[in-house]
């Protein structure tokens, strides 16, 4: 579905057909079987909203074009926190309090590299203790690729830790630093804040 306050771009099953290389009655057949959302015009015509025709190009692994990207791209959330009992509590959370994205978990470094690189999403959560993963290596990796648009880094910590250790972690890049148990008012407000463009005082 479109989001309000969003730029709405909507495409046509022909428009469809054409960015992934396939005859019109394809992408008609894609959106009959339910393998893509559509609407239907008063005319009886299909029409597919950028949302959704990225979501998915992106999980069949085919390319998604820069200005389907550049509307309906990042548009989510990544959890990476290997505890998954508090892996769904935040997503609960978050599907909760920002209903206008979509939230993806990975419970290990691995899982956590390929939705990043899927998904580009706007907001990573990030447990920095995670299993056989140096988070320290994990934020430098993701500022560093230039295919990303910068996501917001939120990293958490079970240890206290010393004040060295945090202002570490924001240098890297986080844009902020919590210590578990987090606060959930905090954090949902952190990523607001975030995703809106703005600072949060890590």
């Amino acid at each position: 579905m479109a989001k309000q306050g969003k730029k709405v771009r909507i495409f046509s099953a022909l428009e469809v057909a054409n960015i992934c290389g396939v005859v019109n009655q394809t992408a008609i057949n894609w959106i009959k079987n339910g393998h893509l959302k559509a609407f239907t015009t008063p005319g009886g015509q299909y029409r597919v909203y950028a949302e959704d025709l990225h979501e998915f190009l992106s999980s069949r692994g085919m390319r998604v074009p820069d200005e389907i990207e550049e509307i309906a791209g990042g548009r989510c959330i990544l959890i990476v926190e290997d505890e998954e009992n508090l892996n769904n509590m935040l997503k609960e959370l978050f599907l909760r309090t920002l209903p206008d994205y979509e939230v993806f978990q990975a419970l290990d470094g691995y899982e956590a590299g390929r939705l990043i690189s899927e998904r580009r999403p706007s907001i990573i959560v990030l447990d920095m203790s995670l299993p056989g993963v140096d988070g320290h290596e994990l934020i430098g990796r993701i500022k560093q690729d230039e295919n990303l648009k910068n996501p917001r880094i939120i990293a958490m910590s079970g240890m206290s830790g010393e004040i060295a250790e945090r202002e570490k972690i924001l240098e890297e890049g986080a844009d902020l630093f919590l210590t578990k148990p987090v606060n959930s008012d905090e954090l949902v407000e952190s990523v607001r804040t975030l995703l809106e463009g703005g600072q949060v005082r890590g």
